[in-house]
């Protein structure tokens, strides 16, 4: 007579269940000689290099303190977000250097390097920054212009006669 089975996971074979498996191995730390990790962030047409080392809380955005370089208050809180999220603030260092766009896709590139970054130095951050969507890069970006239109959607006005 059949066997009855009473889940999914009887199925499988006994090598394939979760208590045979082996634990998985966490990502392991990337870091240079001189104890920083490097990520790269993107946000519309901007890009930022940066580098995260263990410090006094400093951020230095194209060789200027973050005050100088983003002056408005949301573009700070907007790149801090990462690091208060992970309660890492005051903990890091970060340098980095951020080119094109505009200061809006600057903040948030140099946001999403800092995610990648502390992921990179601390492994076990990653749910905590995944789950607050700092990880994933925003896809998106200006439309173009088409054709015999004045911008990307906006037509020409109008003549009936």
């Amino acid at each position: 007579m059949a066997e009855i089975r009473r889940s999914f996971a009887e199925l499988r074979p006994k090598a394939a269940r979760p208590e045979a498996v082996a634990p998985q191995i966490t990502e392991a730390r990337k870091v240079d000689a001189k104890g920083r990790a490097y990520a790269t962030g993107k946000r519309k047409n901007a890009v930022a290099r940066v580098w995260l080392k263990r410090g006094t809380g400093r951020v230095t955005v194209n060789e200027k303190e973050l005050p100088k370089y983003f002056a408005r208050p949301v573009l700070r809180m907007l790149i801090s977000q990462p690091l208060v999220a992970t309660n890492r603030m005051g903990q890091f260092d970060v340098i980095c250097t951020v080119a094109g766009g505009g200061l809006s896709g600057q903040a948030g590139a140099v946001r999403h390097g800092i995610s990648r970054a502390l992921v990179l130095f601390e492994p076990e951050l990653r749910p905590a920054l995944k789950q607050g969507g700092f990880l994933t890069r925003d896809p998106r970006v200006v439309e173009r212009k088409k054709y015999g239109h004045v911008k990307a959607r906006r037509s020409f006005q109008f003549s009936k006669r």
